[in-house]
């Protein structure tokens, strides 16, 4: 089979998003995927691709994947919420759970930088920054208690109950689901109640809407967190869902905080964010943040963008929890869709777009598209580190990029305690 005839367009620098821009439309929830965690020119071009969204098409915020407490610290950050001389480096050493290089980086320090400049101009959209992720279990539970120690009543008591329940735990998010795995006792009910206290409590009395919005997310990622850590205790593909479907809930929540008029820009991996019904997803009955938007919001209102490239380099660990390091980027496997495209074209970086590819037959099966996650063996490319896919429904577009470098990490200590090995081998 010969792939030649793909119609693509030139992606050599910010104008030629002109194209993408326009394919976008009045998209309201826009996702922005990329193949690792660990290359700098995914984080560049999502990067130029939000500026304009929010410059020309007025978004609202941008949401990662990432934990919610420590994004909520970029959030007050580019707020201007910080006390005076706080950096943008002081902000992202919060980022300090392996793998840190993912938010603790150069690449995302230059967006957070901009997002600051641009919400301290007069008269200009104020955008904000937030994490989508589940895995905070102990620190949202402490800026829960944090937020409620000058309050009093039965939303401070639940807190208290929840978090007297996963003291005997010692911070460990994997001992406490080996803990409940095998008896009934756990603290979903603590849990639970914190959380109907909690948002019963601030209905009652608003004040500051953000740290109220800010102290009931918390208390979701607790509730959340605690049944993510019992599914993936068990195995199967329950646990991802539990993930996911709390990263779509969050984003509901955050559109409906910020009003009928907001719009999302999302960035997560390839994995979440392009529709796992046209992958082998599918089979194992596991659902992502992309399918979920498509199906909550409709189609015509999210737009799906995913990421690739050919060759080069990439931050990630050799086992869960190991150093970063820079590792080889080696060429795609032949007959897959990075490989197709560096042949396409000169190995040019493209952009492609869904609805120019959907009467291309060859392109409507699915096709072996990389996906490397934040553990990773480059000598197993023969062997894993692909996902079939069928690409112009999976994605509304793709964008191409032939040869790639790592990116640019902060050197950030990592907490003692972390959590059990929670991402997938290609996410």
């Amino acid at each position: 089979m010969t792939y030649s005839n793909l119609p693509y367009h030139r992606l050599e620098n910010k104008a030629d998003l002109d194209v993408l821009l326009e394919d976008i439309g009045e998209a309201r929830v826009v996702m922005l995927g990329e193949a690792s965690h660990g290359t700098s020119e995914y984080y560049a071009w999502r990067t130029a691709i939000s500026k304009r969204l929010i410059e020309e098409k007025g978004f609202t915020f941008i949401a990662v994947e990432g934990d919610w407490p420590d994004c909520f610290q970029v959030n007050k950050f580019v707020r201007g919420l910080c006390k005076p001389g706080t950096k943008v480096s002081d902000v992202l050493k919060h980022f300090n759970r392996w793998p840190t290089w993912m938010w603790g980086n150069w690449e995302v320090a230059a967006l957070v930088e901009w997002l600051k400049e641009n919400n301290d101009r007069p008269n200009t959209n104020k955008v904000g920054f937030y994490g989508l992720d589940v895995y905070s279990l102990w620190d949202s539970l402490q800026r829960i208690m944090k937020y409620l120690e000058k309050k009093d009543g039965q939303a401070v008591k639940a807190a208290k109950e929840a978090f007297k329940c996963f003291e005997p735990y010692s911070n460990d998010p994997q001992e406490y689901a080996r803990a409940v795995a095998y008896v009934s006792e756990d603290c979903e009910e603590e849990v639970l109640t914190m959380l109907q206290e909690l948002g019963k409590k601030e209905r009652e009395a608003p004040s500051n809407p953000e740290a109220e919005f800010d102290a009931e997310q918390n208390a979701l990622v607790a509730v959340n967190a605690e049944r993510y850590y019992k599914a993936m205790i068990m195995g199967g593909g329950s646990s991802w869902n539990v993930r996911d479907e709390h990263m779509m809930e969050t984003l509901d929540r955050l559109l409906k905080f910020h009003g009928p008029d907001s719009k999302a820009i999302i960035w997560e991996h390839n994995t979440h964010v392009g529709d796992a019904r046209f992958t082998d997803m599918a089979r194992a009955g596991m659902v992502n943040i992309g399918q979920l938007a498509r199906e909550q919001y409709g189609r015509e209102n999210v737009y799906l963008a995913g990421f690739g490239s050919y060759e080069g380099s990439v931050i990630a660990g050799d086992s869960w929890g190991a150093p970063m390091k820079k590792m080889e980027v080696p060429p795609a496997r032949q007959g897959s869709w990075e490989d197709w495209l560096h042949n396409l074209g000169g190995g040019s970086d493209k952009l492609l777009l869904s609805r120019e590819l959907r009467e291309i037959d060859e392109v409507r099966q699915q096709i072996a598209h990389r996906a490397i996650g934040v553990v990773y063996d480059p000598n197993r490319e023969k062997y894993g580190n692909y996902v079939p896919t069928i690409i112009p429904e999976r994605y509304d577009a793709f964008l191409y990029l032939d040869e790639t470098e790592a990116l640019r990490p902060f050197i950030l200590k990592t907490k003692e305690k972390e959590p059990p090995e929670l991402y997938p081998a290609n996410e």
